[in-house]
């Protein structure tokens, strides 16, 4: 009785076994991906020198060329496609993208609805772009003026209720820009590596960015929930961007100072 009940359970086991080996392996994004010939990867446009259109329309920068590097990776095309800050997460979770790398701040509540991978590939803190004329020192100089921002930026709620600021907010830079130099808006409350690289243009010589930074925070990439091959991909690919420099390579190719982020990052991993 025992010999006939070990080899009905043997056999059973045996044919659940062949059973399974013989169903098709569940496809993920990267199966996705290489059947496809083409990564889809969320980035700014607007947002110089980290993802903007260059005078033929092209999708160039920072966070670009960080993308290739991962369709390189994969051995497939790029297909870049152009988020703000209010539609980027959602970009991602409707499947519109397979990656997204668009300079967002890493959040706890970012993370109960997109995986964002770790260790963070980059970092900003949020400071505001004036006029000189005004002569701003503190943020508590901004209480009861009217503040450009953008719509879904964290910061928004933080200058508005810490320090009073009446906040305006538009979908994207451009909009802001032009609210800045009509004066609907005393100041830019954005991230201080933006302004960094704005300021160095001829065009903005009268405006300054005066204020201390505070909050600064990591961006995070990210990938849809429960694509854990590809979060591990990326996970490698960001330590191998720190551990060889390439972070700094091309904040130096695209005119920005080696962000101290950036530096402990390779100094951490080399």
């Amino acid at each position: 009785m025992f010999k006939t009940i070990t080899k009905r359970t043997a056999m059973a086991a045996a044919l659940g076994a062949f059973a399974f080996a013989a169903m098709p392996a569940q496809a993920d994004v990267i199966d996705d991906i290489k059947e496809r010939g083409t990564l889809r990867v969320a980035v700014k446009a607007d947002y110089k020198p980290y993802g903007f259109r260059d005078t033929s329309g092209a999708i160039i920068g920072i966070e670009p060329e960080l993308a290739q590097d991962v369709a390189d990776e994969l051995g497939v095309e790029i297909e870049f496609v152009p988020v703000v800050s209010s539609n980027r997460m959602q970009f991602l979770q409707q499947g519109k993208v397979d990656l997204l790398i668009a300079t967002m701040t890493d959040k706890p509540d970012r993370r109960k609805v997109i995986s964002i991978v770790d260790p963070n590939y980059y970092s900003s803190g949020t400071n505001i772009m004036a006029p000189k004329s005004f002569g701003f020192t503190q943020w508590e100089d901004l209480r009861d003026k009217p503040v450009c921002g953008i719509q879904g930026a964290f910061y928004n709620k933080k200058t508005g209720r810490d320090f009073g600021a009446k906040i305006v907010a538009f979908k994207g830079t451009a909009e802001v820009y032009a609210a800045l130099k009509a004066g609907n808006c005393v100041a830019f409350v954005y991230d201080d590596s933006s302004h960094v690289a704005t300021l160095e243009r001829e065009e903005w010589a009268d405006y300054e960015m005066p204020l201390p930074t505070i909050d600064d925070a990591p961006w995070g990439l990210a990938v849809a929930l429960g694509e854990t091959r590809f979060h591990d991909m990326m996970g490698d690919m960001i330590e191998g961007w720190h551990k060889s420099g390439r972070i700094l390579e091309l904040e130096t190719k695209w005119g920005v100072t080696n962000t101290p982020f950036a530096l402990t990052m390779h100094d951490q991993y080399k």
